[in-house]
Formats: C-alpha cells, structure tokens, sequence
C-alpha cells in the first residue's frame, strides 16, 4: 500500500480513501478473498469474541459462509465444548432448522422462530417434516393453540443430494421461499431457502481437514492458561485467541509461551496491541496472529476514560508491517461501521476484519429479541469491560470483590442494537460487506487479499471529503 501524500498524524478509516487504479480485473467474482494466515477462512471476516454477539449460531452461519466466529473466554469450559461439538456436526450446505412437535404451541413457536433468520419453523413427528408454521401463521391466533391446527402441511421438500442451482430451481418452479431437507429414509437434515442456494455459489465453507466447519476460542491470561488453553484443544477448537483488553504487558507474554509449550497445531491469535513494538513482542512470545485496535469498538470507553488508544487505520498499518517482516499477520479488531472500513482494514495489511457490534443486532446473535415501543425489534449489546461483562465473570467470586472490580469498567453496559428488517440476518450483512470488499479489489485491480494489499493506493481527506462520498436517502 502506498499513500498519495505522507500523513503528518495518525488516521482513522474515515480520514482516508482509496483511488482506483488500471484493472484487468473484469468480475469481482474472479477476487479470492481466502486468507493466508493459517486460519482456514474464505473471507476475511471474523465475529468478536463478545457474549452478546458470538455463539452457536453465529458461529454455524459466518463458517458456513466462510469466515470464523471466536467464542468469548468468560463463557464457561463445558458449554464450550458442546458449542464447538454443535457447531463441528452442523451442515457446510444446509441450514440448520428450528423444529417443534405438533403437539407443541404457538407461543413455542414465537419464542424460537426468530432464531434463524429463515423465519419458519419445522414441524416434525419421529423426525420426519410434516408441516412448517412461520410468524405470519402465528398472527392473531390463541398462543396455546396447537401447531398442527396453523401449520401448512402442503409440504414440498429436497433431497440432501440435490444441488444449488438445482434447489433454488425447484423453490421458483414450486413458488416456495423455503423448503425441509430429507434424506433418503425421509428423515429431517436441514432446511434450505432461494437466498441460501444461491450464498452457496457464491461462498465457500470454512471447514478444518475433516471437512467441518471450523471455530475460534478465546482464553485469558488469568488462572490456569495452560490447562484451559489445552481443554480448548482437546474439544476441537480451530484457532486460539489470547484476549486481554492491555496486550502489551508481561502476563500476555508469559501466557502466549506457556500455550506455545503445549505445541499446539493451530493458529494462536494474541492482543490488543497498536505498535509495532507491541506486535513485535507478542510474536516473539508465541503468537501467530496479533489483534490489533485499543478503544475503537462501538461497545468500548476505554479512550473517553483513559485517553489511551489510537486511530486504527494508523495502528492496523503500522502493525502489520511490522508483522509480516517476521511472516506473521494481523486482525484489525474493532472500528468498522461500513464495509469501505473492512476494506480500508484489509488494504492496510491486515489478513481479517474483527466485526462486534456490527453484527449484534441480527437473528444468529444470542442476545433475545426484544421490541421497543414504537414496535421496532432490536437486541441488547454491551462491551466485555463494562459493569455487565465483569459482574458476569465474576460470578464465582465473592460478594465483596465482584463489588470492588464493579466499580471500574471501560465499555457500555447495555446498548440497542436495532434489527434492519432490509438486513434483519448475519448473511444479509455478509453480503453487503464482501460485495464491497470485492469492488474494492477490482478498483485496485488486486486478484486476492496480498495482491490488494500491494496495489492499493490511499489518499488522506478531510471531514467534507468523507460527508461527500455519502449517499442522500432523500433530495436535498
């Protein structure tokens, strides 16, 4: 990456662009978008490790689409586990459905059927579909009522050898937005949707050797690191991310060499740092990846309290050079708002795009859905240092320290984090932002991640050249 002029201060991704330069890049399709840092991702997107955005299904459906969801450390090590068993037995292809029995009821119905971004439950008797209910179904109707007296039982369902292409065929040709995928026995496998059929030609899975879809952990620097670190390991887990808000400190470089000692097979992510002194460090300590970015998230006020952090766009460059000198990479984590940030991130250097709050307000979060008095739907975020997380964290403490660490926090308590009912899913955001990362290339005329870091060419502008290149959603 070059700069039209040098900047004389550090830059945040609205102060730059990028220009175009000659392509003969004729499709943005013709753009790999696969990573080179070991992870395994065909996108280069990575979910937060945050509890009020990465769980199961979220994890399920960014690595379906190609990316990778890191599961937070506070979350405890057994559900751990049976998330990275449930996520490993999930369907690169097929999504996974919500089932009810018929004898089950409508308000079984309301309470699951925003889970999935589908919309529909599938209702099933010994495991074989007989009928979908979706919200409409559940309009104006007793919430005790039955399932078998609403659902549509005029079925049409998929083989599970059928094809993309061949699926959304078949959905138009039927007039169906979705339908149950069975097995030969006629046994319930997944459900599949037009939109999905047709996310699966243009995205690729990101699966572990085994072909399943893979998954991110976080571990702390606190406690017994080696022995969750190992737990971690031996459940499956694809990628470890050693978090600590301060990355830069003498307990994140004595934790990165313990984990280093158990000779794992995987990748180890490491951070926050924003130097390159910093990435450095870390990188001699045993990490593979370094997570950078100190207070740009939505969800943090640690550079309102503390004054510490630094323009990321400044800090994800810097700290990539840095990085690769050694062969290593860097995630850019946190201060992305559009997808021409992701881009931003990516031309700078870094080999994924840490999304959080971005993502908070979709179905797969695991937040619960809650509704405003103006009806809009919206779910809960809050960041991992405020009040919230830490009293979460510490709930095996006593009353008189979990009162004592309360008093200090660094992040947002609780945030609304609105549903776009345009966007109302984690893919629908998916695909907004990877079609622009893809444009992006094309404009640089890069063929794949290295290629658009190299070429890109970045301008400095001011607060008129950023308001500018907005779009008007009305005339002025």
């Amino acid at each position: 990456m070059r700069f039209l002029t040098n900047p004389s201060h550090d830059l945040t991704y609205d102060d730059v662009f990028m220009v175009p330069n000659k392509s003969t890049i004729t499709s943005r399709m013709d753009v790999d978008l696969a990573t080179t840092d070991g992870t395994g991702t065909t996108i280069p997107l990575v979910v937060a490790n945050m509890t009020a955005i990465s769980g199961r299904r979220m994890a399920e459906t960014i690595a379906r689409r190609g990316g990778l969801a890191v599961i937070p450390q506070d979350i405890p090590l057994d559900i751990v586990r049976g998330v990275i068993t449930w996520v490993k037995a999930r369907h690169t292809f097929f999504e996974t459905p919500v089932t009810l029995s018929p004898e089950e009821t409508v308000a079984d119905a309301l309470d699951l059927i925003n889970k999935r971004s589908h919309g529909a439950v599938v209702v099933i008797e010994k495991n074989k579909p007989v009928g979908i209910v979706t919200e409409a179904d559940c309009e104006r109707v007793d919430r005790f009522t039955q399932l078998r007296q609403i659902m549509a039982s005029d079925l049409v369902t998929l083989p599970d050898s059928i094809s993309p292409k061949d699926a959304f065929d078949f959905l138009t040709t039927h007039r169906r937005k979705l339908a149950p995928v069975v097995n030969a026995s006629g046994n319930l496998v997944g459900i599949l949707t037009r939109t999905s059929a047709l996310r699966a030609t243009l995205y690729a899975p990101a699966i572990d050797a085994d072909k399943k879809l893979r998954i991110a952990c976080a571990v702390g620097i606190n406690g017994d690191v080696a022995g969750k670190a190992q737990a971690l390991l031996d459940a499956g887990a694809d990628v470890l991310v050693v978090d600590t808000a301060h990355g830069h400190q003498i307990k994140m470089i004595e934790a990165l060499k313990v984990i280093r000692a158990l000779n794992p097979r995987v990748p180890i992510v490491a951070g926050n740092v924003v130097t390159a002194e910093g990435t450095r460090d870390l990188i001699e300590a045993g990490a593979d990846i370094i997570k950078v970015g100190v207070g740009p998230g939505a969800m943090c006020t640690t550079r309102m309290q503390t004054g510490v952090g630094r323009p990321q766009f400044s800090a994800v460059l810097e700290c990539a050079a840095e990085a690769a000198k050694r062969g290593k990479h860097v995630w850019a984590d946190g201060g992305v708002r559009h997808p021409r940030d992701v881009a931003l991130a990516l031309a700078a250097g870094a080999s994924q795009v840490m999304i959080g709050s971005w993502f908070a307000g979709t179905y797969e979060s695991p937040s619960d859905l809650n509704r405003d008095s103006n009806g809009r739907l919206y779910k809960e975020s809050f960041g991992m240092a405020s009040a919230r997380a830490v009293a979460a964290r510490t709930a095996t403490e006593g009353a008189f320290d979990r009162a004592r660490k309360a008093l200090f926090e660094e992040g947002i308590s609780s945030s609304r984090m609105y549903i776009n009912p345009a966007r109302p899913g984690v893919e629908d955001l998916i695909d907004e932002i990877i079609s622009g990362v893809r444009s992006s290339c094309t404009y640089a005329g890069a063929s794949s991640l290295a290629d658009f870091h190299e070429k890109a060419v970045v301008g400095i502008q001011s607060a008129s050249g950023y308001a500018e290149g907005k779009p008007l959603t009305s005339s002025w």
